[in-house]
């Protein structure tokens, strides 16, 4: 789940927290989800994430999804 701020004119600001050095642990690519299990960071690319969501949240305590950075407009 992504983080907002909320500024007293109440709009929201996105913020994010995994970069370009956080890589899947499946693949290398840049990971974009990022779940901890039993006390443990695991970290995924989106197809990764996806590939093992189902499974994976079922144990997460929890499961922090950045995946819509990939369809922004830069």
């Amino acid at each position: 789940m992504n983080t907002l701020t909320t500024t007293n004119d109440t709009a929201a600001v996105l913020e994010y927290r995994l970069t370009a050095v956080d890589r899947c642990d499946s693949c290398g690519a840049q990971a974009y989800i990022a779940a901890e299990v039993n006390g443990s960071e695991l970290l995924f690319c989106a197809h990764h994430g996806r590939k093992y969501e189902e499974k994976l949240r079922t144990v997460a305590t929890t499961w922090h999804d950045e995946t819509a950075r990939l369809s922004e407009a830069d």
